[in-house]
């Protein structure tokens, strides 16, 4: 049946370890089951073989010209993008499950996202979605910073790539939240520069 989707699928589809595979066939085969108690573990490399397959499957959905290949090709792009969207705690894997979601104006997907975003990443792999070029990603991951503990954010004033989000998160703290410890992080950050943290 893959071979039907084209070389790309294909190729992508046969650079699958067989766990990868399992996994996505299981989540294929019972959608509503999820990619169930594997979910738990992180692989980082199931994470871009299924990232490689999603972006072929998904430029083949496009391209297709019999409507039932092209269903077929969304249908497991769906099922690729939900296992990757219970396991991922990759920045750029989440990046592509969001423009893929705003895309398709599948809204509740992207909340879905944007509310394990703090939980799956480490503050610096949401400082690096609050530097993405795309638009949405970024706004996510700023709301996301915006929402952690001013302490946590303090700690990335000292790397010199994510002090300038941090300190944005940290003024947003201040003035929309009305919190003081961002406040005095703020104005200690100011008056004695990163000595003081």
């Amino acid at each position: 049946m893959i071979e039907d989707f084209g070389p790309r699928v294909t190729n992508a589809w046969n650079d699958l370890r067989s766990a990868t595979r399992t996994l996505l066939e299981r989540a294929w085969q019972s959608p509503t089951a999820g990619a169930g108690p594997q979910a738990a573990r992180y692989d980082p490399r199931a994470d871009r073989e299924l990232s490689q397959l999603l972006l072929a499957l998904d430029e083949r959905a496009r391209e297709a010209t019999d409507v039932e290949s092209a269903r077929r090709a969304r249908s497991l792009a769906d099922t690729c993008a939900g296992v990757l969207t219970e396991q991922t705690q990759s920045a750029e894997v989440f990046a592509q499950l969001i423009q893929r979601a705003h895309e398709r104006n599948d809204y509740a997907r992207v909340d879905a996202l944007a509310g394990v975003l703090a939980q799956r990443l480490a503050p610096s792999e949401v400082c690096e979605l609050a530097r993405s070029p795309n638009v949405v990603v970024r706004a996510l991951a700023h709301e996301a910073l915006a929402q952690m503990p001013a302490t946590l954010l303090v700690m990335l004033l000292r790397d010199p790539v994510d002090a300038a989000v941090a300190r944005y998160a940290l003024q947003r703290q201040a003035t929309e939240y009305n919190s003081e410890e961002a406040r005095q992080a703020l104005q200690e950050l100011d008056e004695f520069g990163l000595e003081q943290f």
